[in-house]
């Protein structure tokens, strides 16, 4: 009997690792090239300039993140529950690569990592374009290449953040419960609690993503057994990360919801800029294409003063127009497949961040810093807009078409931008 355990262990461990890492050599190619150009990137931006991580600057250096913030604490409790195990890690390693100090080094290893979960994710959502909604390689490559080139993708690829883990995760536990619904299979408690555990423990809204694949399992309300059992996997895995989350802040959880009151009163409030902007250009546009930027003067309280950079709306019809193609071309996607459960499963998700951004306001005025909580929704819902149309020509080719089209102008656009980056950086962070 032991024997007949180890295997089923080692079966289940290397079915893991297939999920997680490339699988096929084409895979690993994939893998490599996105690890390469993100990796250029990031190593000439951890040598040679300190904007990574700087000791002196706690948040906000570029985009409204908060690199040191979230390396040394894992953030606020508030928002970042369980952050705080798994930055200590994640801080620990780099220095111990770095010999304790916090140069160059320490922030290379930090870049590296990110641009490892990020090549990673990447390399998630082919095996989901391929394997979950079966589409030609031809077409699964455009639309990765446009993924790839997204803003989101760009920044989180040498950022040490909570949103680039998140994605990776949120991605990983996507492809996930999509093999696990293709097989008509139930979410074991263990990976409920995983994910919970991960994704939540990281950013505690995205907990709720967890449970969504939940009311789509085979049969679910039709039998009383099969809801009890789905109960009692959501109370496990609840009953963990709470149990983590309160040995956390020493079992004062009057000061967690003290604490989550004002963050919301802090985020929430309304900014210059009309909302109908900050949705259009930072929520939907601003993880997709880069706008312009603005670079404002901060201090970190303790009497140094540093430049930050922001993104402004967008100041062209152009990048207007783009962003409301690919938003209607989701739309599309969602009405033609209404009926699919994987589609409702990610539009549901992606519903939870338009609720907590665009109508509740949370954090609006920085929300391009979001994407890692729902971008990959777009090349997903694109793939299966495609699969809908698979056996008319025509539309094919339309689709084809104009996200080439699209993907043309993210790539000049965000290497554009990109460059105006660099010369924030010669300036101010060298």
């Amino acid at each position: 009997m032991p024997k007949f355990y180890i295997l089923v262990f080692k079966k289940k461990f290397f079915g893991f690792l297939k999920t997680v890492f490339p699988a096929t050599n084409f895979e690993a190619l994939l893998f490599l090239i996105f690890l390469t150009g993100y990796g250029i990137l990031g190593t000439s931006i951890a040598l040679n300039y300190r904007i990574i991580f700087d000791d002196r600057i706690p948040w906000d250096a570029y985009f409204s993140f908060d690199n040191r913030a979230i390396v040394m604490t894992g953030g606020g409790f508030e928002r970042h529950p369980l952050a705080n195990y798994f930055f200590d890690w994640l801080r620990n390693f780099a220095l111990w690569i770095s010999d304790g100090k916090k140069d160059e080094t320490f922030r290379l290893v930090l870049a590296w990592i990110s641009n490892l979960a990020i090549s990673l994710s990447i390399v998630q959502i082919y095996k989901y374009l391929k394997n979950i909604i079966g589409l030609p390689q031809k077409i699964s490559l455009l639309i990765l290449v446009f993924y790839a080139f997204f803003s989101t993708n760009i920044l989180l690829s040498f950022t040490p953040e909570t949103y680039t883990y998140t994605l990776f995760f949120l991605i990983l536990f996507n492809y996930y419960t999509a093999l696990k619904m293709k097989k008509e299979e139930k979410i074991p408690a263990t990976a409920l609690t995983f994910a919970t555990v991960f994704i939540g423990g990281l950013t505690v809204t995205n907990a709720l993503k967890v449970y969504i694949p939940l009311l789509f399992e085979k049969n679910i309300f039709k039998s009383g057994k099969k809801i009890g059992n789905a109960v009692i996997r959501v109370a496990i895995s609840v009953a963990v990360f709470v149990l983590l989350f309160l040995y956390r802040i020493d079992f004062k959880y009057l000061n967690f919801l003290n604490k989550s009151g004002e963050q919301y009163e802090k985020f929430s409030k309304p900014k210059v800029t009309p909302i109908w902007d900050m949705i259009a250009s930072w929520f939907f546009g601003g993880n997709i294409l880069l706008s312009d930027f603005v670079t404002r003067d901060y201090h970190n309280k303790k009497g140094f003063n540093y430049k930050a950079l922001f993104m402004e709306v967008y100041h062209s019809w152009l990048p207007y127009v783009l962003i409301a193609t690919l938003v209607l071309m989701i739309i599309w996607s969602y009405v033609k497949n209404f009926k699919n459960k994987l589609v409702q499963i990610l539009m549901i998700s992606f519903f939870v961040d338009i609720l907590i951004h665009c109508i509740l306001k949370f954090g609006l005025h920085t929300s391009y810093i979001y994407g890692g909580h729902f971008v990959f929704v777009y090349p997903l819902l694109l793939g299966w807009l495609f699969f809908t149309y698979k056996n008319n020509p025509k539309i094919t080719t339309f689709l084809y078409v104009s996200v080439c089209l699209m993907c043309s102008y993210v790539v000049f656009n965000n290497i554009f931008r990109m460059e105006e980056f660099f010369f924030f950086l010669n300036k101010y962070y060298q």
